[in-house]
């Protein structure tokens, strides 16, 4: 995956594409890895033990650091609760670690406590609040984030119907290296007028430029 959004939590992945699904399905399909990029050091004892599969020692790891405020542990408590690795799911305390990583700003915690809003998972649905956290994430570079806030923007979900904003963050999560929203962006300007897409073209422009840093990794 792109913009250093580890393959962690399907149950958000698959939501992104296909919204308010069936959990176990999800489940079933589990992707297990982190990605190692830019998880703190205090943190990658856990990361380590998570990949490899040992869910309790990761929990062992990460339950003092996070309860100590660290956001990568924070956050990786969330993913135990949320997919019931080590723990049973509990989408209550999945929600609550999330929301305290994403209020310090981990990018992948806001994308998750979108992901949770977007299905009522351990909390009252709400497109308002999923479109408030994948904008926050999207700003931070995560390709997976801008593609469901594009999609909210195309939809109309949680925000005004705007096809602009929408061509806009296909196009910047395509620019981060998303191939498939390359095709959505593509297929959705087919649709746009010269001066919507004029529009888009300028917006992206002036986001890219105040981002150099993410392009630089890619």
């Amino acid at each position: 995956q792109t913009c250093a959004l580890p393959i962690w939590n399907m149950r958000a992945i698959w939501e992104i594409e296909v919204m308010h699904i069936d959990r176990m399905a999800v489940l079933a399909a589990l992707c297990l890895t982190l990605s190692s990029t830019g998880w703190s050091a205090d943190s990658l004892t856990g990361q380590e033990a998570y990949n490899s599969g040992d869910y309790q020692t990761a929990l062992t790891e990460w339950q003092p650091l996070a309860e100590e405020g660290f956001a990568d542990a924070q956050f990786g408590m969330g993913l135990l609760y949320a997919n019931g690795f080590g723990v049973s799911i509990d989408d209550d305390l999945a929600l609550n670690w999330y929301q305290l990583a994403a209020d310090q700003g981990h990018a992948e915690a806001q994308c998750s406590l979108a992901v949770m809003y977007s299905n009522g998972w351990g909390v009252t649905q709400s497109d308002e609040e999923a479109f408030k956290w994948y904008r926050l994430a999207a700003e931070a570079g995560l390709t997976q984030a801008q593609t469901s806030l594009a999609k909210m923007y195309a939809k109309g979900r949680g925000t005004g119907k705007d096809v602009v904003e929408a061509h806009r963050w296909y196009s910047i999560a395509s620019g981060l290296g998303d191939s498939g929203a390359a095709f959505k962006r593509d297929s959705l300007a087919a649709k746009m007028s010269p001066v919507e897409l004029s529009e888009s073209d300028r917006l992206t422009s002036i986001w890219i430029d105040s981002h150099q840093n993410l392009l630089a990794h890619q």
